[in-house]
């Protein structure tokens, strides 16, 4: 536990502080973004913000996940997992992606920067990556970092991938988490604060996942336990990724000094696609993050209406410009989704608890 609470004040901390050094640095170096002409015109004015803030939410990531290791480096069982190395790994190659993305942006002055194909490429590559090491490192119980069965709060046996299914699996799942926290990052701190609660979520679903891992109940009360590798360390992960999250939304939030770009956006989406597939949670994770599934599904349906019957559902997509241009103040639009995002979390939590109950708990 005291883990868990020494990586949340690093990160934060981390995070608070870095972000506004960043801000210097990016500004005198003219790293600002650019706005796309045809969104909302409120939007023109955040021309020139310095962008690629995601640094600051990776550094404090790892920042608070090692510092939280080391500071408990004599206790036993204390070090780095084969999960959370994973779930790092991948929101950094991610981040990585972005970070070119964002890179290319500023230097050619555009709000293109990577061509899809290449940042598909990227994310193809790290999460077939990913998913073959997620079967590997077994530890003393059996249990890898992930099991190639469909989850749910823990999997359902009776559907199976195969180990090759398992791998294309989540190249499906980091391509969409990435993708749709990305669609989300569009508003002064809607990304930071919707992520920030579900990592919060997903920290009290790790840690009851410990308390009730099979490896720590007693064989006569096994009813409910959870097979999963590293709950514990999946939990610092998440309360990292949180602490980030809130540290950098402190200079995120409207009006914006600094927005997280690409390289914090799909870090983040390959976050909770990491932590809901160790956790063995795939299918809660759309109801914990119902805000980023409703951004994407909004693009999606946007443009297949379109090239279907040459009309549009919504007046712009992602759907969160929809309420703008409908005349809805853009801290009225952030302020009722991170609304939407606290109810998800809530159900998400009852739901994950309600199973643990029907499973005998």
């Amino acid at each position: 536990m005291i883990q868990i609470l020494i990586a949340g004040v690093i990160s934060l901390a981390v995070s608070i502080l870095l972000t506004p050094v960043l801000i210097k640095v990016f500004s005198r170096q003219g790293f600002g973004q650019e706005i796309r002409v045809e969104g909302p015109q409120s939007h023109q004015a955040k021309r020139g913000t310095p962008s690629m803030g995601g640094v600051a939410i990776l550094a404090a990531l790892w920042l608070g996940y090692l510092g939280a290791h080391l500071l408990g480096f004599f206790q036993e069982g204390s070090g780095p997992s084969a999960s959370g190395m994973l779930v790092l790994g991948l929101a950094t190659a991610l981040g990585i992606v972005g970070f070119l993305d964002d890179f290319i942006k500023i230097r050619k002055q555009r709000n293109l920067g990577l061509n899809k194909t290449a940042k598909s490429v990227g994310q193809f590559a790290a999460a077939i990556i990913f998913g073959v090491l997620l079967l590997q490192f077994r530890n003393g119980a059996g249990l890898t970092p992930a099991s190639d069965n469909l989850s749910y709060a823990r999997d359902i046996n009776v559907i199976s991938l195969t180990a090759v299914g398992f791998v294309f699996f989540c190249w499906l799942v980091v391509a969409a988490w990435s993708n749709a926290v990305n669609f989300t990052d569009g508003l002064d701190g809607l990304a930071a604060g919707s992520a920030a609660m579900v990592m919060g979520a997903y920290v009290l679903i790790t840690f009851w996942q410990y308390r009730n891992a099979c490896s720590m109940v007693s064989a006569e009360n096994t009813a409910g336990c959870y097979q999963v590798r590293d709950p514990l360390d999946l939990a610092i992960v998440a309360v990292s990724a949180g602490g980030a999250c809130l540290g950098f939304l402190w200079w995120n939030a409207s009006p914006a000094k600094i927005f997280m770009g690409d390289t914090g956006s799909l870090a983040l989406g390959g976050l909770v696609a990491g932590l809901s597939i160790t956790t063995k949670t795939e299918l809660l994770m759309v109801v914990i993050g119902s805000l980023f599934v409703a951004e994407i599904v909004s693009v999606v349906v946007q443009i297949a209406f379109f090239q279907t019957t040459g009309k549009r559902v919504f007046r712009m997509a992602p759907f969160h410009h929809h309420f703008e241009l409908g005349g809805w103040a853009e801290t009225t639009v952030i302020i009722r989704f991170w609304l939407l995002t606290a109810i998800s979390c809530a159900l998400g939590l009852t739901l994950f608890y309600g199973e643990f109950i029907a499973q005998g708990g």
